[in-house]
């Protein structure tokens, strides 16, 4: 499990070396731990005052897996292929160049991975209070979340094998929790008030720029199907293990996702789960009262703390690959002499997180988390056409299924979500891309002569 892999060169080599030390268990432990964190706990309740009818909130929530299947199994390609730290920074980068990379890494800076870190640690914050009695909706959510930012950075500096046994617990745990209230839901539902009318059309007409900002909701909450990408440079046997977990996390969270919202569902009508920000708790309180809410309370608790600690595990190697290119200061490249971890990328992680989380709500967080990222994700997709035809040599032991409708599919919702966007809310879609661009003077004047 911890042996060095053999691995084929691409035209990118670190200087500064992770060592393999995550087996195919842990990568998939990473894969669902990052992506079941909040969103399935906090986004019902957005998405169902944006899709008012059952049956279209279902379909969006498919839409959004299938278009994430698709990013899934066209990444998995790109990360056999060049299983270096850095992930989608390094597929930008051979795509489509040093700036393309940068730009990432900037938006990665600047908004991305603080507004997932904040918005994580917010809903870990609102439901332990929730937990232990207090009010959810308190001043003091903000500085638990700060206090929670800080614990998981402290924990993956003092190692990867420790972030990722944390995150991998988490994520069997909250796998194990959404399973058990599924199951409930439709077998104790009947003495709850559960009622299969709750399924039917409500016949209110869906609008179609609300539809787009419910998908960009459902997109928030599937995020994270190819993060393990990022700590690419220490997982073993990279080209058999990669795809294999990429894939088979995704295939399972489409499943649970589907069917959480179906619990949630009849167990509520959609008027009372758009009412209901924390809805696991509220449809666990219908089933078993109060226990029922302070046992969910302590999964979403832990849930949202493993994706916290895979979103620190991960994130911090996209600066780590980026200031060992060069594109950002080499102080970043640091690996800290005893654990052998990227400490100085990592506290810069937690730090961003923390101001982020102290200045702004979970649904600003999440929704600029989605248009600043996605984009990026089109772009590193469509480089697949680009990198078939200009390094048909580099190795290639997964080869996505379905070439070239599927990255086609994938690239053309990308495009959707991000027009949609710029029609329905254009004010804040337009600053979250201004700040992105601002990113492209400060490579040209600080960093366009990095070490190639």
């Amino acid at each position: 499990m911890y042996a060095r892999a053999l691995v084929q060169p691409t035209a990118h080599t670190t200087h500064a070396q992770l060592a393999r030390r995550l087996g195919f268990w842990s990568a998939i432990g990473i894969v669902i731990g990052v992506t079941i964190g909040s969103g399935i706990f906090r986004t019902p309740a957005v998405i169902a005052t944006r899709v008012p009818d059952p049956t279209w909130m279902l379909a969006v929530w498919l839409i959004g897996g299938l278009i994430s299947l698709c990013g899934a199994l066209s990444v998995a390609e790109l990360a056999a292929a060049m299983p270096q730290t850095g992930g989608w920074y390094v597929y930008l980068r051979e795509g489509w160049g040093r700036m393309a990379g940068f730009l990432f890494g900037w938006s990665e800076l600047v908004l991305i991975r603080a507004s997932a870190t904040a918005a994580i640690s917010t809903v870990f914050s609102e439901y332990l209070l929730r937990s232990l009695g207090y009010d959810a909706a308190s001043a003091a959510t903000a500085y638990v979340a700060a206090a929670a930012i800080i614990g998981a950075a402290a924990a993956n500096i003092r190692g990867v094998q420790v972030g990722a046994a944390i995150a991998g617990v988490s994520a069997a745990a909250k796998f194990g929790a959404l399973a058990c209230l599924v199951l409930a839901s439709f077998a104790l539902g009947g003495g709850a008030g559960a009622s299969a009318s709750n399924f039917t059309a409500s016949g209110r007409p869906v609008d179609a720029g609300l539809f787009g900002l419910a998908l960009v909701s459902v997109l928030w909450a599937y995020d994270g199907f190819a993060d393990v990408s990022f700590a690419a440079g220490e997982v073993a046997e990279p080209h058999r293990n990669l795809p294999r977990a990429i894939i088979a996390g995704i295939a399972a969270i489409i499943a649970i996702y589907l069917a959480a919202n179906a619990a949630y569902l009849y167990l509520s009508p959609i008027d009372q789960v758009a009412q209901s920000p924390l809805v696991a708790a509220d449809t666990m309180r219908a089933l078993f009262g109060a226990a029922g809410v302070a046992a969910v309370s302590v999964v979403v608790t832990i849930s949202t703390f493993g994706a916290l600690m895979s979103i620190m595990l991960t994130a911090p190697r996209v600066f780590f690959a980026m200031a060992d290119d060069g594109l950002l200061f080499h102080c970043l490249a640091s690996v800290h002499p005893r654990y052998g971890t990227p400490h100085v990328a990592i506290a810069l992680a937690a730090a961003l997180g923390v101001a982020f989380v102290l200045t702004r709500t979970f649904e600003q967080l999440a929704d600029t988390f989605v248009l600043s990222i996605w984009p990026f994700y089109g772009l590193a997709i469509a480089g697949l056409y680009r990198l078939r035809r200009t390094r048909p040599d580099l190795p290639r032991p997964y080869k996505v299924p379905g070439y070239p409708v599927l990255p086609a599919i994938f690239v053309a919702a990308v495009m959707y979500l991000v027009g949609n966007a710029l029609v329905a809310d254009p004010v804040w879609t337009s600053v979250t891309f201004a700040i992105i661009l601002a990113g492209v003077p400060v490579y040209y004047v600080a960093f366009r002569r990095g070490r190639p």
